[in-house]
């Protein structure tokens, strides 16, 4: 029952870090790009790392439910991703689409380097 508690309460702060973080980017820059596409590259990046720095350590196995199960669950929606791009298509921004197709590709790699960062930690 412990486990389920960590992801709901990952969870629930991943989805209002990633609304805070969103609102934010949003109300700064007010481009009308697909700002979660950004918030998907860092929780990439971020979910790597962790997990690699995890599986180094004797620590609870419940901070794997807490951190990249919900946390960075929440926080990095690729529905988030497929929603923004049809948005951006059915609103005639087909290069901004396109754009945003190409980041959320550019996660795989941030997922590859938060795992080699968070090897060479000591």
């Amino acid at each position: 029952m412990l486990k389920y508690l960590a992801i709901a309460i990952g969870g629930s702060t991943g989805a209002i870090a990633r609304y805070l973080l969103g609102s934010y980017i949003g109300e700064r820059y007010g481009v009308p790009f697909p700002y979660g596409t950004v918030i998907n590259i860092t929780g990439s990046f971020l979910i790597g790392f962790i997990l690699a720095l995890l599986s180094r350590t004797t620590a609870s196995p419940y901070w794997r439910f807490l951190i990249p199960i919900g946390f960075i669950g929440a926080y990095t929606t690729f529905s988030t991703f497929e929603h923004e791009t049809l948005r951006a298509v059915r609103g005639g921004q087909v290069s901004v689409s396109r754009l945003n197709v190409v980041l959320s590709v550019v996660g795989f790699v941030a997922v590859w380097g938060g795992t080699a960062v968070g090897k060479v930690i000591p």
